[in-house]
């Protein structure tokens, strides 16, 4: 009797139409991940009011409004080890839980200490579930379609934090601020209850952990019924990686060093540019001579511009993707560069702040996908955790940096041209891990490793 042949798990998603099943982990990873960029700005839209209610001072808040940016940090570093060995799909459903129930009971604070404690509990739970979405997501995607798929999805972050807004707006006026953060928590519990009974462990990684044929089949035939009569499966990754390693250790292995510690200077200095400027764009503009208002109402532009990243996406798809990002980064540098030439013209000024959100966000936003098509499946969720997690320590990089050069009485347009140097520091780090890669790819683009049970 002849042996059934193993099958290729990648090569069977390739070749199949984007099922809708792959449909149903798109719209939950889209909504975990929008519910992510709402609950991280809920904070400072309810802020305001918190200070109102409670009679304190701005600087008293600054505990709780960094507790989350820490948190954050904490949440994406420790997650991804525990992906790689535990499983992509425990992870994240552990981590939407942890920031619902923690959003939740922070509508329940009393005092600042409460708060704050709450706020550091629910980013790490942020920080958790973003990483791991992105990892599940791109292992599910055919490969020409990777980055556009996982760009799109990434776009619920801002549309998370733009609903927030809108929604602040409305609910705080009829039921104070404490809705917002109960229904920042009500949301992610009705969607790990979904989750719980809907979501797929990873094919990639249950191929990887060579869990047994019947459970790679029972997800694997929702996209395809010819996997229904498959026996075993097999996984090609297409970089070496040393046996039974995984997490940190291959993404600090010789293979990997440049091209890590390249993705978290990039995603560092990124986040250098935009908390930079979020944070401190609209001060900086009204001592420039501009109106509280208008300053607001420029600075809401930059957030605003990150409207490329699907087409971003495409043409990582299509052409070279380091390339194409280390692209928008210089281009984004220069448009920085170009808001501290242009504050004396408000035309000038909002096109050079729109099109410096728009190249800025859309490179950070394109991130996530580049670092999961660069490690394999063993060391992607580490890899794809500590670049995010080890950014976030580049916002709170950039808020210290603008104030301390505020603080020096440095001129406007020096300020823009300190934090435009970033941009070019996170193309020059892409074209180095693009470099060194395909340095790697001309040594080892003979040795495939393949997975079989």
């Amino acid at each position: 009797m002849e042996e059934t042949r193993p099958v290729d798990v990648q090569v069977l998603i390739n070749e199949h139409p984007f099922s809708p099943f792959q449909r149903l982990i798109f719209a939950m990873c889209f909504l975990i991940v929008l519910m992510d960029g709402f609950d991280t700005a809920a904070i400072g839209f309810i802020a305001p009011s918190l200070l109102q209610e409670w009679h304190i001072g701005k600087a008293a808040l600054a505990p709780v409004l960094s507790a989350a940016l820490f948190g954050l940090a904490c949440g994406a570093l420790l997650s991804g080890p525990l992906s790689d060995r535990l499983g992509r799909r425990v992870v994240l459903t552990s981590a939407v839980l942890l920031f619902g129930v923690s959003c939740f009971g922070s509508a329940f604070a009393f005092d600042l200490t409460q708060l704050t404690t709450l706020r550091f509990i629910t980013g790490v739970g942020l920080g958790a579930a973003m990483p791991n979405a992105v990892t599940l997501m791109s292992e599910f995607c055919p490969d020409k379609r990777r980055a556009t798929i996982v760009n799109l999805m990434f776009c619920g972050f801002p549309l998370g934090a733009a609903l927030g807004g809108f929604l602040a707006a409305w609910m705080i006026p009829h039921f104070g601020w404490r809705s917002v953060l109960l229904f920042g928590g009500a949301v992610p519990l009705l969607l790990w209850v979904l989750l719980m009974l809907k979501l797929p462990e990873s094919i990639r990684y249950m191929v990887a952990k060579r869990q047994p044929a019947i459970k790679i089949r029972k997800v694997l035939v929702q996209i395809s019924a010819s996997a229904n009569s498959a026996e075993s499966f097999i996984m090609r990754e297409t970089v070496e990686h040393a046996a039974g390693s995984g997490g940190i250790r291959i993404a600090l292995s010789r293979s990997f060093l440049v091209g890590s510690l390249m993705l978290w200077l990039c995603y560092f200095m990124g986040l250098v540019i935009f908390y930079g400027l979020v944070n401190w764009m609209p001060v900086l503009l009204k001592e420039a001579g501009l109106s509280p208002q208008r300053a607001a109402l420029v600075s809401a532009l930059f957030p605003l511009g990150g409207v490329g990243t699907v087409l971003c996406g495409m043409l990582m798809d299509r052409f070279n993707p380091n390339r194409v990002v280390a692209a928008a980064y210089a281009l984004g540098a220069v448009s920085v560069y170009a808001i501290g030439q242009a504050v004396g013209n408000l035309g000038l000024l909002m096109c050079a702040v729109f099109v410096a959100g728009g190249l800025v966000n859309t490179a950070q936003a394109s991130m996530p996908a580049l670092a999961a098509a660069f490690y394999p499946t063993a060391g992607r969720g580490t890899g794809v955790a500590w670049m995010l997690g080890v950014g976030r320590f580049g916002g709170i990089a950039g808020s210290f940096l603008v104030a301390e050069l505020s603080r020096q009485q440095v001129g406007l347009e020096s300020i823009f041209t300190v934090v435009a140097i970033a941009g070019a520091v996170s193309c020059v780090a892409l074209l180095i891990k693009q470099a060194t890669s395909s340095s790697t790819a001309a040594v080892e683009s003979s040795e495939r490793e393949s997975l079989v049970h």
